[in-house]
């Protein structure tokens, strides 16, 4: 009997046959996937294990962790104060944020914040899941910090950094935190939290660390030894910039799992949504709901393009949405007119206003690849295909 539950429109079952694979095939603990096509939900799959030590099923309401494809609903909060007038997306920081000018940061602009330009990757000291529960303090931590480079002059991916820095224009120029904004303003009809409450984190899917799941789109690219070689060795170097990027802050005890993490609400890593929400908020987004669809056009053109100083392969983003790049885990599987972002455990959001397409997919067997994720990579795929 398949683990797999849900709804799946006739023209979209390519995507459950890849859905039950993905179970068949020893890929997931438990997972879930949406798909809507315009405004009708063609796509409401779950199935498996939400946690493995007791055994919970999956359920049509289990919210699951999504890592960084919180990024995108970050910067579509900051992004839509900059559509009101809040500030200039291409000016000063220091209009807004006086204290940012520091440390030769005086010609960083919002843009450069929003598209991993800040300098700024990675923390110069240790930071706990308690420090990062303070936002105003670790903002003004990277106010005062000297960039790694001059913003604006190369980019590099601010793995966790880029929630303090995005979230800090909501911060200073909504009063409210990212969670709080995010849900008054756009998001407070779905079951999507960035700083969950305690009943919904008890019921929320486990995060569970698996063996390494294959990576995604250009898998003949990066399986190369040479650039495997030289990833695994940056991510294990405690000096290197992807290290420090990518584990500081620390979650701390229970990993992403941890409630002071989640009920925190880390505004580049701690999003929980249900994979209907999280479809739901990228179909309001291809709508022009949350942002007009002329500013959706700007956000999602490709600002920066190629070597990532931080990942050490090829990146591509707009203001805070991934775009397709050659090695980057990204919506490669998308179209061109795709945008979106994915999560270290293989989540991924995406939408695509040609297409009229929104989709999320949200696992909790965690993949690794820095290339992609096979699972949600193939998803992708199948989505596109029942288009045609």
């Amino acid at each position: 009997m398949s683990t797999v539950q849900g709804h799946c429109d006739p023209a979209f079952a390519g995507v459950r046959e890849v859905f039950e694979e993905n179970f068949a095939e020893g890929r997931e603990l438990g997972s879930a996937v949406a798909v809507y096509a315009g405004d009708r939900k063609v796509v409401d799959l779950w199935g498996g294990v939400a946690d493995r030590r007791t055994g919970r099923a999956w359920l049509p309401d289990t919210p699951c962790f999504g890592f960084s494809c919180t990024k995108a609903v970050t910067a579509a909060a900051a992004l839509l104060l900059a559509e009101r007038g809040a500030y200039e997306v291409d000016g000063p920081v220091t209009d807004w944020w006086p204290e940012f000018g520091a440390e030769g940061k005086e010609g960083a602009t919002a843009a450069h914040l929003l598209t991993h330009q800040a300098g700024l990757p990675a923390f110069t000291r240790p930071v706990s899941a308690d420090d990062a529960a303070d936002p105003a303090a670790l903002a003004g931590e990277l106010a005062a910090q000297k960039p790694e480079w001059t913003p604006g002059e190369a980019h590099g991916y601010h793995a966790l950094t880029y929630g303090w820095l995005a979230g800090e224009i909501v911060r200073r120029l909504s009063g409210r935190t990212v969670g709080a904004f995010v849900e008054e303003e756009f998001a407070g009809g779905l079951d999507l939290w960035i700083g969950a409450p305690d009943d919904v984190i008890e019921r929320a899917a486990k995060m569970t660390a698996g063996r390494r799941v294959q990576g995604g789109a250009d898998a003949p690219k990066t399986t190369d030894g040479d650039l495997l070689t030289r990833l695994a060795t940056a991510y294990t170097d405690p000096q290197s910039t992807m290290n420090r990027a990518l584990n500081n802050p620390h979650p701390g005890k229970g990993g992403y799992n941890n409630p002071v993490v989640l009920r925190a609400g880390w505004p580049s890593a701690g999003m929980l949504a249900t994979a209907p929400a999280f479809a739901a908020f990228y179909r309001d987004l291809v709508a022009g709901r949350i942002l007009r669809p002329e500013t959706l056009r700007d956000a999602i053109r490709p600002r920066v393009a190629g070597p990532d100083r931080t990942m050490l392969i090829d990146s591509s983003f707009g203001l805070g949405f991934m775009r397709p790049a050659q090695t980057f885990f990204t919506p490669a599987a998308g179209r061109e007119s795709a945008f979106g972002h994915t999560g270290a455990g293989g989540s991924i959001g995406l939408g695509d206003p040609d297409a009229g397409l929104a989709l999320a997919y949200l696992p909790n067997l965690m993949g690794d690849m820095v290339s992609g994720d096979l699972r949600a990579y193939r998803l992708t795929e199948a989505v596109y295909a029942s288009l045609s």
